[in-house]
């Protein structure tokens, strides 16, 4: 069946798109979503609705300050926004200018990086950075948090601790897999001492993420690539848990399609790295997760395409008409999600 993206359109009202996080991590809501019911949860409670041999996989990538501001040598004002470092001296980046920058040209970052502008690859620019100082060092030193768009307020202190996983530990993302945010130590612990098993994956999530559906025909549609790594304790993890008739929970979308990914080619996830540009529409056939945890998502966007078609098209337009009548807190500082895939 051919589906349309305005299939997974809806209005959302301004007042609830988060703007802070909640004031605990796992203090926020949770919307458990099965093929025919809905129930009102607390993430807090998330250990009561898994059961012991359960699998969680975590995308423990690491939140980078990939966001610069300056100005062209013309003085005209820029911000670059860092989507993957190519070398240690040059980067892919998304540049907003008043006027696209010519290859060639210079800009000079947060008043101090001379950096000059390599060629133009689509939508996006390479860029190559001083001699000294890795792009990595420089972000660090340098750059701000990369809050989403949607996000109003100037990153601060409490975004730089908040907009990141407390398991993150590989350094690359431009957006956090916020899915990932409602987890915190205690929660984590508790899941652990209730029997559930943790493994990882890592992919670095783009800003890529927050591109819109420019086809009308989802099948026109072409995804951004993203890389994944799948290790190989991860692959044995998987495979026990479905051996002793756990399921398989991915926590975010990025590690649902960093799986499925992988499982699509041999039927199972394959360790190593590779690049996906694998687009989850209804239909998908979905070989290892079971379960899904995720926040609220844009409307028109290739991950409300993917929530329904691991769940159901109609399952998910109640869950999300629900939650607007609930009052749930929606996007990335958001409410969460459990859903289970459509049977």
């Amino acid at each position: 069946m051919i589906h349309s993206i305005d299939e997974f359109d809806y209005e959302l009202p301004s007042e609830l798109i988060a703007q802070r996080p909640s004031e605990t991590r796992s203090g926020s809501r949770l919307l458990c979503v099965g093929a025919g019911s809905l129930a009102d949860r607390r993430f807090s409670e998330l250990p009561q609705l898994l059961d012991s041999g359960d699998l969680l996989v975590f995308n423990d990538t690491r939140v980078i300050k990939a966001r610069f501001t300056g100005e062209k040598a013309s003085g005209g004002r820029v911000e670059v926004l860092i989507e993957r470092a190519l070398s240690e001296h040059e980067a892919i980046a998304q540049v907003r200018a008043s006027k696209p920058p010519r290859a060639g040209s210079a800009m000079r970052l947060a008043d101090s990086i001379e950096v000059r502008v390599l060629a133009r690859e689509g939508e996006f620019y390479r860029l190559r950075f001083p001699d000294g100082a890795t792009v990595f060092e420089l972000l660090e030193r340098h750059g701000s948090v990369p809050l989403p768009p949607y996000i109003r307020h100037a990153p601060r202190g409490e975004d730089e601790q908040r907009y990141q996983t407390v398991y993150a530990r590989s350094a690359g993302a431009v957006a956090a897999p916020t899915a990932g945010l409602h987890f915190d130590e205690a929660l984590l612990a508790s899941l652990a001492q209730r029997g559930v098993a943790f493994a990882y994956v890592t992919l670095h999530v783009g800003a890529g993420t927050f591109q819109p559906v420019r086809a009308k025909n989802l099948a026109k549609h072409r995804m951004h690539g993203e890389r994944y790594a799948i290790p190989p304790e991860t692959v044995a993890a998987i495979d026990e848990a479905k051996k002793r008739g756990g399921k398989v929970i991915a926590v975010g979308t990025t590690t649902l399609r960093c799986l499925e990914a992988s499982a699509a080619i041999r039927g199972v996830p394959t360790t190593g790295e590779a690049e996906t540009d694998l687009f989850i529409t209804p239909g998908f056939d979905f070989r290892i997760v079971d379960r899904l945890i995720t926040n609220f998502h844009l409307p028109k966007s290739t991950l409300l395409v993917l929530v329904s078609a691991l769940a159901g098209i109609e399952p998910v337009r109640r869950a999300y008409t629900h939650a607007i009548e609930e009052r749930y807190r929606f996007y990335s500082y958001g409410d969460a999600m459990l859903l289970d895939k459509l049977s």
